[in-house]
């Protein structure tokens, strides 16, 4: 086994949007720093290993989250990972299930309970561009690694495509505060679950959560691929150091690479 094993938790169910890049993401910038690394995969009806180096969940339809639950919360070893410390990536339907409880199939379904969030159902799909400023505080509601890795002062950005309406507990802090696109809820969602007008205009700009070790968003893309500096914070808190004092890269294709995109992307905006 490499000195670097990253967990790819149910791409059969969870791997709708092509999240399954994350890994491949982890694992490249990993190689790329002289790191052996690898993923694991792991399939429904496979028992999760608890102690893998770090873990990425995607995304995916009502049917496959509800298996996905099922599964993690009788196998147990998610669970296990996550109250060692373990850095865990969750995107979209993976945000969901790691919450309390959330909507699909026109009921509500248990969670794992890790994240301090849950899911009911926004009153218009969103579909499209989401971008947020990182939450800079944000991991200070984390435990261990994750939580002294280092913070994330780059724009957040990917493509969301979902229905769900998250609400934060107390629990959980938001990964970025949306400045395009539609993050964990919108309006009709916050008002709906009963807040008070000065609470629902905070949760319509939260995007994401921030919990323990886990790092949670709707943001698809890969998001690792768009934005590498989220990649290096998960990579270092896996290896229990920070990003500072990571082995340095031996290629700049990937920040090359990740500049182009952001600059087409700007001109873009302005046209």
């Amino acid at each position: 086994m490499a000195d670097f094993v990253i967990g790819l938790v149910l791409p059969d169910v969870l791997g709708t949007y092509g999240d399954d890049g994350n890994a491949l993401v982890l694992r490249q910038r990993a190689r790329m720093r002289g790191i052996d690394a690898e993923i694991h995969r792991i399939t429904l009806g496979d028992a999760v290993p608890e102690m893998l180096d770090v873990y990425t969940v995607g995304g995916g339809e009502d049917v496959a989250q509800i298996l996905a639950a099922e599964h993690l919360i009788a196998d147990g070893g998610i669970t296990r990972a996550a109250n060692a410390g373990r850095p865990i990536l969750a995107i979209c339907a993976g945000l969901q299930v790691f919450g309390r409880s959330f909507r699909a199939s026109d009921r509500m379904v248990d969670g794992l309970g890790l994240l301090d969030a849950t899911t009911s159902s926004l009153q218009h799909r969103m579909i499209g561009e989401l971008r947020s400023d990182p939450n800079l505080q944000g991991f200070g509601v984390t435990a261990g690694a994750l939580g002294t890795a280092g913070v994330l002062t780059e724009p957040l950005t990917g493509f969301a495509n979902h229905q769900g309406a998250t609400l934060l507990g107390p629990d959980a802090a938001p990964l970025g505060y949306v400045t395009e696109g539609v993050g964990n809820t919108d309006a009709h969602g916050a008002l709906h679950a009963g807040l008070s007008q000065e609470r629902a205009k905070k949760e319509v700009y939260y995007e994401g959560a921030v919990q323990g070790s886990i790092v949670a968003t709707y943001m698809h893309g890969p998001v690792l691929a768009r934005n590498p500096q989220l990649a290096d914070l998960l990579l270092a808190a896996a290896m229990g150091t920070t990003v500072a004092e990571l082995p340095p890269m031996t290629s700049t294709f990937a920040e090359q690479l990740t500049a182009e995109v952001a600059t087409l992307r700007a001109e873009r905006l302005k046209a």
